[in-house]
C-alpha cells in the first residue's frame, strides 16, 4: 500500500492514546473530527475507515466507512461524505464498545486518497477489494479504548 506524504491527525484523539468516552458507544457515539495533509495531487476523492481489528470476530468490527469526500487538506467535512455500511448493521459511525474486561482494543482510524470516485456505499471489505488499484496514497491514525 502507498504511503507518502498524506497523513491523518485528530483535533479529539490523539494517537497512541486512549479514546475519550464521549466518542464511545455507550456514552453518544459522537464522531470524532478528522484532519488530513499532503493529499497527492491525483486524488480525487477521499474514504475513511475505521476498524477494530481486536473485536472478538473473526475479521474485527468495523466502526465507519465514509466515502465522497473532497481531497482538500484540513479538517474533513465528514458531514458532506456519504455514509457506508459499520459492522452494527448501520450506516455512519459508530462508538467503541469492545466487551468488558476484554482488554484494550486498538482503532485504526484510516484515510484513502483515491484515484476514482467510490459508487455506492460498500462494505469496508468490499471497498478494499473493489478501489486496492484506486489507492493513490493512505494514512492512519491509531488509538485505543477499553470497558
Amino acid at each position: 500500500m502507498p504511503v507518502k506524504d498524506l497523513v491523518l491527525t485528530s483535533p479529539d484523539i490523539a494517537a497512541g492514546e486512549r479514546i475519550e468516552d464521549r466518542f464511545a458507544g455507550q456514552f453518544g457515539a459522537e464522531a470524532p473530527r478528522m484532519v488530513v495533509d499532503g493529499i497527492p495531487p491525483e486524488a480525487v476523492e477521499l474514504a475513511i475507515v475505521c476498524h477494530d481489528p481486536d473485536a472478538p470476530m473473526a475479521l474485527g468490527f468495523t466502526h465507519w466507512t465514509l466515502y465522497g469526500l473532497a481531497p482538500l487538506d484540513g479538517e474533513i467535512d465528514t458531514e458532506a461524505g456519504r455514509a457506508g455500511p459499520n459492522d452494527d448493521g448501520g450506516l455512519g459511525y459508530v462508538g467503541p464498545f469492545p466487551p468488558y474486561g476484554h482488554g484494550d482494543h486498538r482503532y485504526y482510524f484510516w484515510v484513502y486518497a483515491l484515484s476514482r470516485p467510490v459508487t455506492g456505499e460498500p462494505s469496508r471489505d468490499e471497498f478494499l477489494h473493489a478501489y486496492a488499484d484506486a489507492i493513490v496514497e493512505q494514512a492512519r491514525l491509531v488509538a485505543t479504548y477499553s470497558r
